[in-house]
């Protein structure tokens, strides 16, 4: 990785830090955006001014969005990953959410994607990757999580489109579906289903882990935890299947909520 440049979006915390601190740590230079200005300049202290810049952002910004791949390539001369994190999950039944939340999640979560990805695909050399941070909840939608179901599975569509579309150019482009991951992406704990407790939790560090060997290995899609890959898959093929297990799954997600919340002192 030595003096290969990484560009990680919502890189000042969690699974984007995770990735920058695993990129660094191989040689690499990282490219942090992040909407909290004073939260990314902490980051990228604590990373090495030689190793880390920051680009202050709110991928929501589309158009800020789009100029940012020339304002890196300018800096560094180069990208060679591209990882799509940065997202938003505004929790509850569809009913008691606001349009314009709604409409966030798919903004931040997909539009933005879709933008930065079509900005710097032509500033990207041969063997170059793009890694989309998904969901298991875009593989198999998620009861009280319409919007950010959809939102994932339409990052996971599009990656598959256009994965195909930049192969001759020799770019690979991959998602990341993770299950839930212990970072302060949960927010008020109250409000996260018990369905998304009942899969096991993954740290920031493997889902970092599972982007870099993605973008290696040319892999199209990695779940984690793998047999929660499967498990979603199966929920997908068969709804009857989804809709039976529900119970069951939200009884177990219940238990481990409660533990979780005692565990961090909630």
């Amino acid at each position: 990785m030595d003096g290969q440049v990484a560009l990680v979006t919502g890189g000042s915390t969690g699974i984007g830090l995770a990735v920058a601190r695993r990129w660094i740590a191989e040689g690499g230079v990282v490219a942090l955006v992040a909407r909290t200005e004073a939260k990314l300049l902490e980051a990228v202290t604590a990373l090495g001014n030689d190793r880390a810049a920051a680009f202050p952002l709110d991928v929501g910004d589309l158009r800020a969005l789009e100029k940012l791949p020339a304002l890196v390539f300018g800096r560094f001369g180069r990208i060679d990953l591209v990882v799509n994190n940065a997202g938003v999950h505004h929790r509850g039944p569809l009913l008691e959410l606001p349009p314009a939340q709604l409409a966030e999640m798919i903004l931040v979560n997909l539009t933005a994607p879709i933008v930065l990805t079509r900005a710097v695909a032509p500033l990207l050399r041969p063997g170059s990757a793009i890694v989309n941070v998904a969901s298991l909840a875009g593989m198999v939608p998620v009861f009280q999580a319409a919007g950010y179901s959809a939102s994932k599975a339409g990052l996971r569509a599009f990656t598959r489109a256009a994965a195909e579309e930049l192969a001759p150019a020799g770019i690979h482009v991959g998602a990341v579906s993770p299950g839930p991951v212990d970072t302060g992406f949960f927010g008020d704990a109250s409000r996260v289903t018990p369905m998304t407790f009942s899969q096991p939790m993954s740290s920031p560090e493997e889902v970092a882990d599972a982007v870099l060997r993605c973008a290696r290995e040319r892999r199209p899609e990695i779940a984690l935890p793998w047999a929660s890959g499967k498990l979603a898959t199966l929920g997908y093929l068969s709804p009857w299947l989804s809709r039976t297990l529900r119970p069951l799954l939200e009884k177990r997600g219940l238990r481990n909520k409660q533990r979780w919340l005692e565990r961090h002192g909630l």
